[in-house]
């Protein structure tokens, strides 16, 4: 559904990366709408009552219960929900982490630096990018975005 702004939606179960990420967000020059849950569980429980499709959903990497490829493969599973762009972060990247996502379905892989406005910076490019692409335009050759 058109908002007139993008709709996104993320889960992370840890309130200091919540406070850095809305922090973050708070200050992006795109417009959105953000959305937070805890963990998979209520995200997923989540899409499967809305019917307002998010453009893009945040995953942090690693949540307990329900892990990330499970939400992962949950919302490509689901064809009302299939081209949401989904964006996983995490402060390292194993080239593990970063195939399972990948071939799981995920969008894109952002390695979170430290740094505050290095954050807001990618933050702002995977909003200018969903915004522009929704679906369109991710793929394994610019699937990994760190600073």
């Amino acid at each position: 559904m058109y908002r007139g702004k993008l709709y996104v939606v993320m889960a992370d179960e840890n309130k200091d990366g919540l406070l850095f990420f809305k922090q973050a967000f708070k200050e992006v020059k795109v417009k959105h709408e953000l959305l937070v849950f805890n963990d998979c569980f209520e995200l997923i429980s989540y899409l499967k009552l809305t019917e307002e499709i998010p453009h893009l959903v945040f995953l942090d990497l690693n949540m307990p219960g329900k892990s990330v490829l499970q939400c992962i493969t949950e919302i490509r599973a689901a064809k009302r929900l299939s081209d949401i762009v989904i964006a996983i972060y995490n402060t390292s990247g194993t080239d593990g982490d970063i195939e399972n996502t990948f071939i799981a379905g995920a969008n894109i892989y952002i390695k979170k630096p430290h740094d505050f406005t290095a954050f807001k910076k990618i933050i702002e490019e995977v909003l200018s990018l969903s915004w522009l692409y929704v679906t369109d335009g991710f793929n394994r050759d610019n699937f990994i975005l760190s600073y």
